[in-house]
């Protein structure tokens, strides 16, 4: 079953790679308008994360949402997962 929740309760929620580490803040997300399907979400880098192995737009880190593993007090995302393939 898949838990619904509003736009409000994912609003700067802390993203976390399943190591623990802190990667930053959600922004936004990107989706599909025609299937629904949840593409990326689009997150303020923490100052520590090394941004240089991810995919950026205008200084946000684009993770696809594929890597995410968890929603709950945090955003849990694979970080292996998350790196651009071709970097």
């Amino acid at each position: 079953m898949v838990k619904k929740m509003a736009k409000k309760e994912l609003s700067n929620k802390k993203v976390m790679g399943t190591d623990g580490s802190e990667m930053g803040i959600l922004y936004n997300i990107t989706c599909d308008m025609r299937t629904g399907d949840l593409i990326n979400l689009i997150v303020r880098p923490d100052m520590t994360l090394n941004v240089d192995n991810y995919e950026t737009q205008d200084g946000m880190v684009l993770i696809p949402f594929a890597a995410v593993r968890a929603i709950s007090d945090y955003i849990v995302v694979d970080k292996k997962a998350s790196m651009a393939v071709n970097k």
